[in-house]
């Protein structure tokens, strides 16, 4: 089974501070199980990127996004195989936001 090294840009770990900080204000507990589930997305990366649906159609086929459900709505995260070894997480919102900031 091939494995993924999946590594965070700086962008994505904003996009993390951002959604917990908003998270924390309303609700601490919430906020730490959504942090939880999103590293267990992020884990499921490491084996099958390819499960997850390209995020645009056109000439990036690498670049995907993965749906990572919690609560009523959950987070997409979109990111890119860069190789056979290494995936890179490019940002990540909340699903009721408009788009990735």
């Amino acid at each position: 089974m091939r494995s993924y090294r999946v590594r965070l840009t700086l962008e994505a770990v904003e996009d993390l501070k951002r959604l917990q900080a908003f998270l924390i204000e309303r609700d601490l507990a919430a906020a730490e199980r959504a942090l939880d589930a999103i590293e267990a997305a992020f884990e499921l990366l490491e084996h099958s990127p390819f499960s997850c649906r390209k995020a645009w159609p056109g000439d990036r086929p690498l670049l995907r996004e993965l749906i990572i459900p919690f609560g009523n709505a959950g987070y997409v995260a979109l990111f890119e195989i860069d190789d056979p070894r290494h995936i890179s997480i490019l940002a990540v919102r909340h699903q009721r936001e408009e788009d990735y900031h």
